[in-house]
């Protein structure tokens, strides 16, 4: 009896251990339930725009520090708040009924109080008279009286808003005054040499001679004194075209050709060499530069009080290397102020200077020490005088240089090391790197909008699942003086809607946490398995996972198919430490997958209801190319993908772009890395979906791509958007999208549109 007993038990507890290890059934819907799906998803789509209110503050400045905005409320009202920092008093801007009253004696119709029909407003700076612009006219209205003036327009706002710190693009050609600083000449381009014409009139004197169509003088500046003219020999290089057709243009019969100057990787840039003219003497200096064959003529700075030398930014082509380079006017002779190098590379559109001539000195932000921090530089010496910030933590962005306080506004994530390293925060400190004010609270990614005295702010923080508050701060502390709004959410809730999870897993490395958002079906059943979307997008020029409150957006809509939906931000994208993103480099090919497909590993294992058999991806662009990469690159992990307007071929996409990531001269990575080149590894089921009229990422770029595919015999579904420009397809692609995956990934077929099969199931 023992004996069978122990042989029971031990039978009974293997058949536990097979059911716990048994896979929960899969989600398999039939065609009925998903047509009701269908019907259910456009609903809710509409619906999530309607449940969720006061979800941020834009705030209307009225005199340095005051202000008013507009809540949308339920049932399509809205209601206007005035909020007094002073006194911390939130009241309406006006009597509604009132204003509703006013309106009304001029709109010759009845006025709801809760629906004005303002289409904009302006509030003078005693807040005594409000301007509104609706449809029968723009009025003064007394907020005493409540009578109205008809006027021409809404007044211009005169408001002074801080001195925000924004860096001009380095896209941007030079531009010089024509009158020299002292008023004594007018600058002249004529047949391609410079001239300078006495400004109180006689004959122009050439100041160069040898210029020709092929080596043109221009581009010359004034140095502040007017004794020296900055040119340059130019040698012009007039960008190749590309090309789109429309093929559906009305009242034609034929397809209209477009093109476009577009540079791409490794087409040659106009090449400027640098000269100093002498104006007095007409004597011409050569500057023992290297010739600037990157960009056009740079910004030239030049010293306070000091009109013999100037200081240029110098980005080589391939982005490894950074200068600033100081100029002698007097000789030509030049030295580096700044001389960054790095073995990958410098991410040009992130590189921030703040030159502060009057103490000699320059605000830089780099990742030299591999984290993004800001530096104080003598501008004099170029040493670092002292870094500014530091840490295992990134500087997102610099607000404000405040050059008499001698302080820096910034907003940086990952300084809060319990919270998600991509929230973004809000901090001011000295220039000596001490005194550093933390104006947001942890635990949430932030915006704040500064008052135009930049003694409060109004700073609206939230998480993808904790619903936006919206408080007024203090500046001189961060301490919050009143919370001025509480996001409503309580329809949305009713209604059951589910929020996106947070998660976190290791990636390749077993260390480096990969953060991402997990979209459940409302109806989300856990006790089955439902197919696993990527939502990708690799692009190194940022991370793309929201952080902030969606109550509403494409990947829940689509969860509510029958999918989990993610997104994630893996290696190589930006945001992170230098290394994270170095892993980009020459490498785009990579995306980051090594790191998506363990992300999506540990959600399977914490959430058996992901069935990662069932995995596809879909994005656009750069996620284009990605999407399509996975099914090329990793085909034992994702088994479907939709491929919007990607940039399948790196040497078929814009230059810049390109160049900053996968480097210069073109190497043979950029051919072993192309859709194109490895179409025929093609496994799983694929949709191409293009604009013909994309003039960010040539169109060619899909087609070349459907020619390899075809000729490789491989079987794929293709779709072009006649007159669509670089987008996912529109309404009509992003239902295709859906389709396909029902399809693939789901087994079922999707509505056929040609009978009205939703609309009529939706009419029963």
């Amino acid at each position: 009896m023992k004996r069978h007993f122990l042989t029971a038990s031990l039978a009974c507890f293997t058949l536990a251990v097979q059911a716990q290890k048994q896979p929960l059934p899969r989600f398999l819907p039939s065609r009925e339930e998903m047509l009701k799906r269908y019907n259910r998803a456009e609903d809710r789509d509409s619906l999530a725009r309607r449940t969720a209110f006061r979800l941020s503050v834009t705030p209307n400045w009225v005199g340095p520090h005051a202000f008013w905005y507009r809540n949308a409320l339920p049932d399509s009202q809205s209601e206007y708040l005035f909020v007094d920092p002073v006194t911390t008093q939130k009241k309406p801007l006006f009597d509604a009924e009132k204003m509703a009253a006013a309106l009304a004696s001029v709109s010759a119709q009845k006025i709801d109080a809760g629906r004005l029909p303002i289409r904009s407003a302006y509030v003078y700076p005693d807040a005594r008279k409000i301007a509104v612009a609706i449809p029968a006219g723009t009025y003064d209205v007394d907020l005493g009286s409540y009578q109205l003036t008809r006027i021409d327009s809404l007044p211009s706002d005169k408001t002074v808003y801080p001195e925000l710190t924004r860096q001009p693009g380095r896209w941007q050609r030079n531009r010089g005054e024509r009158v020299s600083p002292d008023k004594k000449w007018n600058l002249l381009l004529k047949d391609n040499n410079i001239f300078l014409e006495p400004a109180g009139g006689g004959d122009a004197v050439p100041y160069t001679s040898d210029g020709s169509a092929a080596s043109a003088w221009g581009e010359a500046t004034w140095s502040p004194d007017g004794a020296y003219l900055v040119a340059y020999r130019i040698k012009r290089v007039a960008d190749k075209p590309v090309y789109h057709i429309l093929t559906s243009q009305p009242g034609t019969t034929r397809g209209e050709l477009k093109q476009q100057s577009y540079k791409q990787p490794g087409d040659d840039f106009s090449a400027y060499e640098m000269y100093l003219i002498h104006v007095a003497d007409k004597k011409l200096v050569k500057v023992n530069t290297d010739i600037i064959d990157f960009f056009d003529a740079p910004r030239l700075r030049w010293n306070d009080g000091d009109n013999g030398h100037f200081l240029y930014e110098k980005v080589d082509r391939g982005h490894q290397r950074f200068r600033i380079i100081e100029v002698n006017a007097a000789d030509g002779n030049t030295r580096n102020i700044v001389d960054e190098q790095t073995p990958t590379f410098i991410y040009e559109q992130r590189i921030f200077t703040q030159y502060l001539p009057a103490t000699a000195e320059i605000v830089w932000v780099t990742e030299k020490d591999g984290w993004r921090h800001i530096y104080l530089v003598d501008a004099r010496t170029g040493s670092v005088k002292n870094q500014v910030t530091r840490g295992e933590w990134v500087v997102r962005g610099i607000d404000s240089v405040d050059r008499v306080k001698r302080e820096i506004w910034f907003q940086a994530s990952g300084r809060n090391k319990a919270e998600d390293p991509y929230f973004v925060h809000y901090y001011r400190i000295g220039f000596d790197g001490k005194n550093l004010v933390t104006l947001t609270r942890p635990g949430f990614n932030h915006r704040i909008s500064y008052s135009p005295d930049k003694e409060y702010f109004v700073d609206t923080y939230s998480t993808v699942d904790q619903p936006p508050v919206t408080v007024l701060g203090r500046v001189l502390d961060g301490k919050q003086l009143m919370e001025i709004e509480h996001a409503d959410v309580s329809r949305h809730k009713a209604a059951g809607f589910r929020l996106p999870e947070p998660f976190v897993a290791k990636g390749r490395d077993g260390v480096t946490d990969i953060w991402g958002v997990i979209c459940r079906p409302s109806d989300f059943d856990p006790s089955k398995r439902y197919p696993v979307i990527e939502n990708i997008y690799a692009g190194p020029q940022d991370a793309f996972v929201p952080k902030s409150y969606m109550p509403a957006g494409e990947m829940q809509s689509m969860a509510e198919l029958g999918f989990i939906v993610v997104q994630i931000d893996g290696m190589g994208t930006a945001n992170r430490s230098k290394a994270f993103h170095d892993v980009c480099w020459k490498n785009l090919a990579d995306a980051g997958f090594p790191d998506r497909i363990a992300w999506m590993r540990a959600l399977a294992a914490k959430y058996p209801q992901a069935d990662t058999t069932r995995v596809g991806l879909y994005g656009t662009s750069a996620g284009g190319q990605n999407s399509l990469g996975g099914l090329l690159f990793h085909p034992e992990w994702y088994k479907a993908a939709v491929s919007a307007c990607g940039c399948h071929d790196n040497r078929v996409d814009k230059q810049w772009w390109n160049e900053q990531w996968m480097g210069y001269p073109i190497g043979k990575h950029y051919e072993e890395q192309s859709n194109i080149t490895n179409a025929a590894k093609l496994k799983g089921r694929l949709l191409l979906i293009v604009g013909e009229a994309d003039t960010n990422v040539p169109p060619e770029s899909t087609y070349r791509v459907a020619d390899a595919l075809i000729k490789a015999k491989k079987s794929f579904e293709f779709l072009s958007v006649p007159g669509m420009g670089h987008s996912d397809g529109g309404p009509y692609g992003r239902a295709k999208k859906r389709d396909f995956f029902v399809k693939s990934l789901l087994g079922v077929d999707p509505p056929d549109r040609n009978n009205d099969e939703l609309q009529e199931r939706r009419g029963k």
